[in-house]
């Protein structure tokens, strides 16, 4: 899939995506992956739905979706780089990627953000979760075990 905004590209191309770029946003400016490392990112990118944004085919933003393409997805890791931010390119990304959730049929789409919930309300329909108390995660009991590292859940610090 690819849509075009001048000169701007969104694709689910995976050959297209930069790894180091990604890497590197997920690893030093966001703060939902702490204790993520580059062959985390490029396993989950693997086994992941992903829309890459591009600026003259330098990757500026990100998204990713886990799926079963039918029931649920997961929207995840979704960032622009701050020098392109302010434009309306995360609307756009966010427009995109559900606009495609919806035309394969998928039923149920969730995230967690911290701080943009008018953004994904505004422009993505999404809402609190209707019954958060019949909600449930659950963390990987040996991330915790002994790793001496600090792991990042959805909706951990947010």
């Amino acid at each position: 899939m690819e849509s075009q905004r001048g000169d701007y590209l969104i694709s689910t191309e995976k050959a297209k995506l930069q790894i180091d770029i990604i890497h590197h946003y997920l690893k030093h400016e966001a703060y939902w992956t702490t204790g993520r490392t580059k062959a985390m990112t490029e396993k989950s990118i693997d086994n992941s739905l992903c829309f890459g944004i591009y600026h003259n085919d330098n990757q500026i933003g990100f998204a990713r979706v886990v799926t079963d393409y039918t029931v649920f997805g997961y929207l995840c890791d979704l960032f622009i780089l701050n020098d392109y931010q302010g434009h309306g390119l995360g609307k756009w990304m966010i427009e995109t990627i559900l606009e495609y959730l919806d035309a394969k049929g998928v039923r149920w789409t969730m995230l967690a953000t911290r701080d943009a919930h008018e953004l994904y309300e505004e422009y993505g329909g999404f809402q609190k979760l209707y019954l958060p108390e019949k909600w449930m995660g659950r963390v990987n009991p040996r991330l915790l075990e002994s790793s001496g590292q600090s792991y990042s859940v959805p909706g951990d610090g947010m």
